[in-house]
């Protein structure tokens, strides 16, 4: 009987293709720089006080803790012939869409509270606005989480594992999503939207406001134009989803009855871990709040909710757009150097070592603060440039610290502790933490990964669990900040305070309480890992 040939290899996507297919990064990060920059002062120009403005944020690690797992958990099982765009690629279109029709609902949030009869003179609360807002708010974090984790899974079943072809996929990943990082807080930064877009600005709607509505009016156009590039990019491989459908896989994030019942078989280095993620992210939440709106109230004495100073607000919240555009090119600079840092000095040490860079920026924002506060300003109110060049190299400083909590390593990114006892890969699928950059944390990540793999519990578990070290230390933040500081008379001072102590806290424990386990060359793993 003749043997039959085997069938040839399949071909493998061009790299051209996967460079279209994760251009979608740009737009969603695009928008999301936008959020992180506008939204806080936005949300108080509308009538919210400060002091409950980080309830609103509660959605960011809600929405990160069930709608993320539970979009990869479908994703993952739907299979290409179900559809005619594959299994990812429904899910990119349909979270590219709900982020559409959220920004155009928080954009034109004041117009719609109008035509439920809301107050429009300026300094009033507009309660329909603020709901419309709420909304628009929510469904715009729920897209994030529905977004970019399919399409980094997507970049993942292109690259059929190959470690090459991978580290490509993830550097075009993260070009695109610095490259939104940038032109979203440049977009924040400047000022003359609503003359491009003079339609913008209504009865209901100010400068500022337009330029907000205009902002998010590019968004769209550059969500539409990259979403559409990643869905006709390349078709997806049929053996994947099928073979899925089949054999669930066993690295799949963790549900919470699945995390919270491992909680029992943690050992003290897992503890470590988590306790320094923890407070890590305790001391960024903050931040990631009120940055914007720490320039505009504590430096250029600025107030959202008092007509004669919101000029002055706007013009700091969009100086602090402009540092944190700074911040993101220093972030992207550290992340191309952060792997030979961990290989030489050890994860540990590194990671310490970033915490108290980050605590001792905080400190420095509470002295700029403390100075401002006592230095006379000119009649025109516009800050002396000390004050403004000191807050911008802050937050640029900042940069390099937040590469290290937030390396963009997507998916499959394999990641080798000289601790484990075998090779610890970064799997497939998603992990959409706080959606702030919707990016996975390599060196606590893998530091975790090592640890639960050793207990035998798997790699998916791992994600799961240092989720819930994210997502729990936002949760506390969101409901307690604003609380905070209102009990020492209002401002940013307060939570800055706390977030110094709790970076300064993390960075020791993770100095002397982690080993100093270095991350292996990528080179030299290559051809280790399956």
């Amino acid at each position: 009987m003749p043997r039959t040939a085997p069938p040839p290899p399949p071909r493998k996507v061009p790299l051209r293709k996967l460079l279209r297919a994760a251009s979608v990064a740009c737009g969603v990060q695009f928008g999301w720089a936008l959020q992180l920059s506008l939204l806080t002062p936005y949300v108080q120009e509308l009538g919210i006080p400060h002091a409950f403005a980080s309830l609103v944020w509660l959605c960011g690690p809600l929405s990160g803790l069930l709608v993320q797992p539970l979009v990869g958990h479908l994703s993952d099982r739907i299979a290409p012939a179900a559809s005619p765009l594959g299994r990812r690629k429904p899910f990119i279109a349909a979270g590219a869409a709900s982020i559409a029709a959220a920004v155009l609902t928080v954009g034109f949030s004041a117009d719609i509270g109008r035509l439920f009869g809301d107050n429009i003179t300026p300094g009033t609360t507009r309660f329909g606005a603020i709901c419309v807002y709420l909304v628009g708010f929510w469904l715009l974090d729920v897209g994030n989480n529905a977004t970019q984790g399919p399409c980094r899974a997507l970049l993942a079943d292109l690259t059929e594992n190959d470690p090459r072809r991978t580290r490509i996929a993830n550097a075009y990943f993260s070009l695109f999503m610095a490259l939104g990082n940038i032109l979203g807080y440049a977009t924040g930064a400047y000022s003359g939207w609503y003359r491009i877009f003079p339609f913008t600005v209504t009865p209901s709607c100010s400068v500022s406001c337009a330029n907000l509505k205009s902002a998010f009016l590019l968004d769209i156009i550059i969500l539409v134009v990259t979403t559409y590039i990643t869905v006709s990019s390349a078709q997806e491989p049929q053996s994947f989803g099928g073979d899925e459908v089949e054999h669930p896989g066993t690295e799949q994030e963790a549900f919470l009855w699945e995390l919270f019942g491992s909680f029992r078989y943690f050992t003290l280095p897992i503890w470590m871990v988590l306790i320094v993620t923890a407070l890590t992210w305790i001391g960024w939440f903050p931040f990631i709040l009120f940055d914007t709106d720490w320039m505009g109230r504590e430096i250029y004495r600025g107030s959202p909710d008092n007509p004669a100073e919101t000029q002055s607000y706007h013009d700091g919240v969009r100086m602090g757009s402009f540092g944190l555009m700074l911040n993101s090119v220093v972030l992207g600079f550290t992340s191309v150097v952060l792997e030979k840092l961990c290989r030489k000095w050890g994860a540990g040490l590194v990671w310490g070592v970033s915490n108290i860079l980050m605590a001792l920026c905080f400190v420095a924002m509470l002295v700029i603060t403390y100075v401002a506060k006592n230095t006379d300003y000119p009649p025109n109110g516009v800050p002396p440039t000390g004050i403004v060049v000191a807050s911008l190299v802050v937050f640029t400083i900042l940069g390099a610290p937040l590469a290290v909590s937030n390396r963009i390593i997507f998916f499959d990114r394999m990641i080798f502790l000289s601790t484990s006892s075998s090779p610890v890969c970064c799997p497939c699928g998603i992990f959409n933490l706080f959606p702030c950059l919707q990016i996975t944390y390599s060196i606590p990540y893998a530091m975790a990964a090592s640890r639960v793999e050793n207990l035998g519990l798997g790699q998916g578990l791992a994600m799961g669990i240092l989720n819930l070290a994210i997502v729990i230390p936002q949760i506390v933040v969101s409901l307690g900040s604003g609380p905070w500081d209102q009990l020492f008379g209002g401002g940013n001072t307060p939570a800055f305070a706390v977030a110094a102590g709790s970076s300064f806290i993390g960075g020791l424990v993770a100095i002397l309480g982690l080993p100093r386990a270095r991350i292996a060359s990528s080179r030299r793993r290559g051809g280790t890992h399956r």
